[in-house]
């Protein structure tokens, strides 16, 4: 594939909002118009012979120029660019997935798009434990080489990129809707970390909302543009499966982190694995399927064996001890815990205050708690 420097920022926008367009249908047109002439100065005839459907030559004939403005002058703002299919900036893995977009809107750094992708997914309203698993995996998986993926929802996506950018290293946040109005609203200050050092990526034009229907082709390109998919905690109807399932169609891996039994937002990652789908303990367990080269994989930390630290909290007493015991990963009751332990309820609260201050466990809606992994 080439860059096309001669065509006109306008043709690409054309081509942007073409109903229907895919990579494909773009290269074909490109091979027989190089510079895109053939969408401002529409042939009907020919553009049905190159296989766009009748609303694509309806909006050619018609377009509104409007939005064709707006998005010419959010292209001149700094960072922000508009990459075709046949363009070599565009991530080779996406143009090879079914229905790869013929266009994404990008912003942020380039680059981010160049290096090797894995895809991190999951519940948008996940146990404690469960965030702090996705932003450690996303960490470490960052600090040997790869770009972690995820579509910068509530939850586990938003751990996933946190994770990557506490690391330093780079992230992709592939949005439903157009980049110039991010949502949700409470990630515009995580959004911007990430274009800052990665990059934001859609294949909606700037004005588009984030439609109920957007999110699932949002799923599409997130699995397209990685070489696996890791769902991190994810109940049985989750979104997430989705992007599982898209990646693993297009010739993916597919990787899931088991829960407890007792836990319904971990049933959609056993699921996966009934259907095939890798388990993952540790980082190297994904490492060692995908088939790509990372310069510092070996000099990567366990993350089974975080080291020590100053000013580490003492050994618990027994006391403590059994009260952690008695606390499973997922959220437990008090009520639980004092017939676990025969211990009274208001021991039992003092000391999840003290267990919570150390960072040995996490709080949750309704008085439970839960116990954090590592701990």
């Amino acid at each position: 594939m080439t860059d096309q420097p001669d065509i006109p920022p306008l043709r690409l926008c054309l081509a942007a909002r073409t109903p229907s367009l895919g990579a494909g249908s773009l290269a074909a047109i490109i091979a027989t118009s190089p510079d895109l002439e053939l969408l401002e100065r529409p042939d009907v005839a020919l553009l049905a012979q190159l296989g766009l459907t009748t609303s694509a030559i309806g909006w050619l004939r018609a377009p509104d120029h409007s939005r064709l403005d707006a998005d010419l002058r959010w292209l001149e703002t700094a960072d922000c660019a508009l990459l075709p299919a046949t363009s070599t900036a565009y991530p080779e893995l996406l143009r090879q997935s079914p229905d790869a977009p013929a266009v994404l809107w990008v912003r942020g750094n380039l680059r981010a798009l160049a290096e090797p992708q894995l895809a991190m997914v999951g519940s948008r309203n996940p146990s404690a434990g469960g965030r702090a698993t996705a932003r450690e995996f996303a960490a470490r998986f960052a600090r040997v080489g790869l770009c972690i993926t995820s579509g910068l929802a509530l939850g586990i996506d938003a751990a996933c990129h946190e994770g990557a950018l506490d690391a330093e290293g780079f992230t992709v946040a592939v949005l439903g809707h157009g980049l110039d109005d991010l949502y949700p609203r409470e990630h515009q200050h995580l959004a911007g970390r990430i274009a800052a050092s990665g990059a934001l990526v859609s294949e909606f034009p700037p004005g588009t909302p984030p439609l109920h229907h957007h999110f699932p082709r949002r799923n599409r390109i997130i699995a397209g543009l990685s070489h696996g998919t890791l769902v991190v905690e994810a109940a049985q109807e989750s979104g997430s499966l989705i992007t599982a399932r898209l990646a693993g169609n297009a010739g993916r891996e597919v990787f899931a982190i088991p829960g407890s039994i007792h836990n319904p937002l971990a049933r959609g990652c056993h699921e996966l694995i009934r259907q095939g789908a890798k388990l993952v303990e540790r980082i190297e367990d994904v490492l060692a399927e995908l088939k790509i080269s990372l310069c510092h994989q070996l000099l990567a930390p366990s993350p089974t064996a975080p080291p020590e630290t100053p000013g580490k909290a003492p050994a618990l007493d027994k006391a403590y001890k059994i009260l952690l015991d008695a606390l499973a990963f997922e959220p437990t009751s008090v009520d639980s815990l004092i017939e676990r332990t025969g211990m009274n309820s208001e021991s039992i609260a003092s000391m999840l205050l003290i267990l919570e201050l150390d960072g040995h466990v996490a709080p949750h809606p309704g008085g439970r708690y839960s116990r954090l992994a590592g701990q």
